[in-house]
């Protein structure tokens, strides 16, 4: 079962670990932000949920959960913006997230490819299994 970290002011990055395109993608933001500032966990990882009773089994398909230090859930581009804001070579990135009319579409963006994952991951080299193909069928 999983249990948060120790430290209060590290993030949670729940993900969809059904999904090898955001297994991978996921791993990649850990690595662009502040060594220990951020942990990952799959969605279906037992006590996840629990753990954090406003999130349901659907915000986690549909998008990337970021718990933030004070409580706080973002979601989709928002919680990658976020995370990159841990470090300072990655800031800048997330400020641009943040200029008007750009938020929109980064969330619009971030959205299309959330809906069209398992198809990414089901055609690229990352998907391993059949279940990328499975969950591709998915509405």
């Amino acid at each position: 079962m999983w249990s948060p970290p120790d430290d209060s002011r590290t993030l949670v990055l729940i993900y969809d670990g059904r999904c090898a395109f955001c297994e991978r993608n996921s791993a990649r933001l850990v690595r662009w932000v502040r060594r220990g500032s951020l942990v990952r966990v799959s969605s279906s990882e037992p006590g996840v949920l629990e753990r954090y009773p406003s999130l349901t089994r659907e915000q986690c398909d549909r998008a990337m959960q970021l718990v933030l230090p004070d409580g706080r859930i973002v979601s989709g581009a928002q919680a990658a913006a976020e995370a990159l804001k841990t470090r300072r070579w990655t800031g800048w990135l997330a400020s641009v997230y943040y200029l008007p009319g750009l938020r929109w579409v980064f969330d619009r963006l971030y959205n299309w490819v959330a809906r069209n994952r398992y198809r990414f991951s089901r055609s690229a080299t990352v998907c391993t299994t059949s279940g990328c193909a499975v969950a591709a069928k998915r509405p």
